[in-house]
């Protein structure tokens, strides 16, 4: 009864979920501060960047396999407190590729050490009703603090990378004022990454996962070589804009229709998207389309696979490794890019045809996965909903009459 009780009292505690949400929205926008700081120190150079996500997946590893050793508090203490430090790295003078890449690799080490663990925190803080709906708050969120990452000053100096040191500091200080007791949990079912890997429903949602963070490091790519920066400058921006809303709207379409359904509608829009300018590459309209189709795909891609899917697989099991090994893709898109720059001078028409067969190609693993969302939720709210406008059209109905 105790363990029932405190997982109940967990996920009720307001303050403890309010607490796991900011820790998630100062951990991805710090990620954003920092990501933004190695553009300007290093001038997009695609193999700073690229290192930089290797960290981060090298150190989700480790900080799942260090969670079943180290108390959550006290690992989240050291993560956030290591992001303030390394967060002052690129504020120092380096004169050599070398440096440049130790940098970008402490930042990223200091980014996805703990994440796996505050992921899992969201995890045991929300229920399957709701799981969908908080993961795009999250996410609302962080991309509309995005315009005001890019108003900050932009100088190489010390006064321009205390910024992200700081806002890493409110974390901490929010973390130490709230107290959670509440992260101390039950003894929870410890689990191997080859458990993991056993998992075929999990295997059936990171393949098309992977392969779509594959085709977009490609295209990317492709991209770059055939339009011109400021156009293709644009359609980023059209996609940030849309995405903001579509992890939204996408994370509560997942908590009444399902995951699997809304995932499937991504990468099938997405796939249509690729064959429409596939067929039309030099048709502007084809471009919008495309742009458009692709923030709506990545909005619901990145709340379903980041956040929600890989809470729902895990189940009663400790979730950090689902998480480790599902966010590895979402952090390969720079390296991708780096690995696929020879590839640039492959035909549009080419590039794009093949892009939209592999991503119809993905949903074959998806039709043979399962629902996250248990059936009997689904079913609970068309109930629910069924009710309500019963109960609305019987006021509406006796109000008329007894007018009459």
């Amino acid at each position: 009864m105790s363990k029932t009780l405190l997982a109940r009292d967990s996920v009720g505690s307001s303050k403890t979920l309010f607490l796991v949400l900011f820790l998630l929205f100062n951990s991805l926008s710090w990620h954003y501060l920092t990501w933004r700081a190695i553009l300007v120190t290093y001038l997009e150079n695609p193999l700073i960047l690229g290192i930089y996500d290797l960290a981060i997946i090298i150190s989700g590893i480790l900080g799942a396999f260090l969670s079943n050793r180290i108390k959550r508090l006290k690992l989240l203490y050291i993560w956030i407190f290591l992001g303030i430090i390394t967060s002052l790295f690129p504020s120092i003078p380096s004169g050599n590729l070398l440096t440049a890449l130790i940098f970008s690799f402490l930042l990223g080490f200091s980014f996805g050490l703990g994440m796996p663990c505050c992921l899992s925190l969201f995890v045991n803080h929300t229920v399957f009703e709701n799981r969908g709906r908080m993961g795009g708050v999250v996410f609302l969120a962080t991309n509309l603090s995005a315009p005001l990452i890019i108003l900050l000053p932009t100088t190489i100096s010390l006064a321009g990378f205390l910024i992200p040191s700081v806002w890493r500091a409110l974390g901490l200080v929010v973390l130490f004022l709230t107290k959670p007791s509440t992260f101390i949990f039950e003894k929870r079912k410890h689990v191997s990454f080859a458990f993991v890997f056993n998992n075929r429903s999990f295997l059936l949602y990171l393949v098309p996962w992977l392969m779509f963070s594959l085709i977009n490091g490609f295209e990317t790519v492709v991209f770059g070589s055939i339009l011109e920066p400021d156009f293709f400058d644009f359609l980023l921006i059209v996609g940030a804009i849309i995405g903001t809303v579509s992890a939204f709207v996408g994370g509560l379409m997942s908590d009444y229709v399902g995951r699997k359904r809304v995932v499937i509608y991504g990468f099938v829009s997405l796939g249509l998207a690729y064959a429409v300018i596939g067929i039309a590459p030099a048709n502007l309209i084809s471009w919008y389309f495309y742009a458009v189709i692709d923030g709506i795909a990545w909005g619901i891609f990145t709340v379903s696979f980041f956040l929600v899917l890989w809470g729902d697989l895990s189940s009663d099991s400790a979730s950090e490794k689902y998480y480790a090994i599902g966010s590895i893709p979402f952090f390969i898109a720079d390296l991708m890019v780096f690995l696929f720059t020879p590839l640039a001078s492959i035909p549009a028409n080419a590039a794009f045809s093949v892009a939209s067969l592999f991503l119809f190609v993905a949903v074959l693993p998806l039709m043979y996965a399962p629902e996250t969302l248990p059936e009997k939720k689904i079913k609970l709210r068309r109930l629910r909903k069924y009710v309500e406008k019963a109960k609305r059209a019987k006021e509406k109905y006796t109000g008329e009459d007894s007018g009459n």
